[in-house]
């Protein structure tokens, strides 16, 4: 895991449509949620309306909010860019979806599943690597994103996240043929 405290690693990445998006493009946000999603992920898709709904709402509380999308789109070609601007508009996502073609910003922000959420203060320092709640295909608890809106409210007040930090579940990060990180496994 990422270490509280971290600065957001650094990234630069094209979104859908080709677009740069970086981590500069969020410097003075009040909080910064970074996001890997991808397209096919039951789990991703189990809490993907709810993500929509969430971000929308802090979105207008003034927290910067990026998702990016890192599986092997060769070998998971439903994760591809083009199905990724489906996604996008099928969901009803508000912040830039971008594609990590070579992993390397995964690998930096030791991402290991999707969803997997991280919450940076106002000066990009990570407060919170967790789950958006305890929701997960089949166990009927419903998607609220209690969990991570608390670590977003928190963030936002500047006051400090909540303690008791779970990891989140979901189908592990698709990577390429020997590009497997030293922490996956």
């Amino acid at each position: 895991m990422l270490p509280l405290g971290t600065k957001a690693p650094d990234f630069s990445l094209p979104d859908a449509d080709g677009n740069c998006v970086a981590l500069k493009d969020f410097q003075g946000a009040s909080a910064l949620l970074v996001m890997f999603l991808c397209n096919h992920c039951p789990y991703v898709k189990y809490v993907a309306y709810t993500v929509a709904k969430l971000a929308s709402e802090y979105q207008n509380k003034g927290v910067s909010i990026v998702a990016i999308n890192s599986n092997d789109v060769e070998r998971y070609p439903a994760d591809s860019p083009a199905l990724m601007k489906e996604e996008i508009k099928r969901i009803g996502y508000t912040f830039p979806y971008l594609v990590d073609e070579t992993q390397e910003v995964a690998k930096s922000y030791r991402a290991a599943c999707t969803p997997d959420f991280y919450v940076f203060d106002k000066d990009q320092k990570l407060v919170y690597h967790g789950r958006l709640d305890g929701s997960m295909p089949g166990n009927n608890v419903p998607t609220t994103g209690e969990e991570l809106r608390a670590a977003l409210d928190a963030a936002l007040a500047g006051k400090p996240t909540p303690a008791d930090q779970k990891n989140s579940m979901g189908c592990n990060i698709k990577w390429k043929p020997g590009n497997e990180p030293d922490y996956f496994g």
